[in-house]
């Protein structure tokens, strides 16, 4: 049996300097060390260190499961009004399933404010008028000379219909310049007539057109089913919508 002595003493005084054995000799069936020096290694704190040390990457790929309400607009600022353009977003109802319905399509919020001075508004005098998908949908298809037309009675259908009245006119300007927007507010309960107008230069109506297109198809909701579009459940909605004749329609 071959027996190897290690001194007590270091013989290697650099301990940074690694110490590997001949692999002849680590072929021998048994190495006997006398008087080994015990050394203690911090392996397992080294790798603790490591690990609190080493960011968390759960955190990073699972998505956040509540969406921050975010409050946006577009705005148009002339000498004599101001025009805000807010998108207002569709609403659901629950179903007995899971699921959801669309109970209610989204529109957009014009808001006119009269000039209270020079770069001021007051606001307080605003007056408000709201765009359906269809309404938008004549605006988007303006010409460069057409004009459009819409008028909402807020509280039609109910006891006091008739008694406010919104007119909300869309035309060319007559140098072909842009559009301008004329809103047109009576009100009988506050005994109250009002006329706001801006004009809309060629790009700014460019803008508001991008905006609306971009739009439209969430304000239908259609991004939600999209968004619920899933590989392994496609095969049982084609089914379901088989019931209808989708599939015989495809299959003409």
């Amino acid at each position: 049996m071959l027996n190897l002595s290690i001194p007590s003493t270091p013989i290697i005084q650099n301990p940074k300097t690694p110490f590997c054995l001949n692999p002849q000799i680590s072929s021998l069936p048994t190495i006997k060390l006398l008087n080994p020096i015990s050394r203690k290694l911090s392996l397992k704190c080294q790798y603790s260190d490591q690990q609190q040390q080493r960011p968390d990457v759960s955190s990073y790929s699972q998505p956040r499961q509540d969406t921050p309400k975010v409050f946006i607009g577009h705005s148009i600022y002339k000498g004599k009004a101001a025009l805000t353009v807010e998108p207002r977003p569709p609403e659901f109802a629950p179903l007995d399933s899971g699921a959801f319905k669309l109970t209610k399509e989204g529109f957009i919020l014009l808001q006119f404010a009269p000039a209270a001075g020079v770069r001021q508004y007051d606001w307080s005098r605003k007056q408000v008028f709201s765009l359906s998908v269809t309404e938008i949908g004549s605006i988007i298809s303006l010409g460069a000379r057409d004009s459009c037309e819409f008028f909402h009675d807020p509280f039609k259908g109910k006891s006091d219909e008739g008694r406010v009245r919104k007119v909300l006119k869309v035309e060319p300007l007559p140098d072909g310049s842009g559009h301008f927007f004329n809103l047109s507010v009576q009100n009988k309960l506050l005994n109250m007539d009002e006329s706001i107008y801006i004009p809309v230069t060629k790009a700014e109506f460019a803008i508001l057109i991008s905006a609306f297109n971009f739009a439209v198809p969430y304000l239908l909701g259609w991004h939600t089913f999209v968004n619920s579009i899933k590989p392994e459940g496609t095969a049982g909605l084609n089914n379901a919508n088989s019931r209808f004749g989708a599939d015989l329609e495809w299959s003409r």
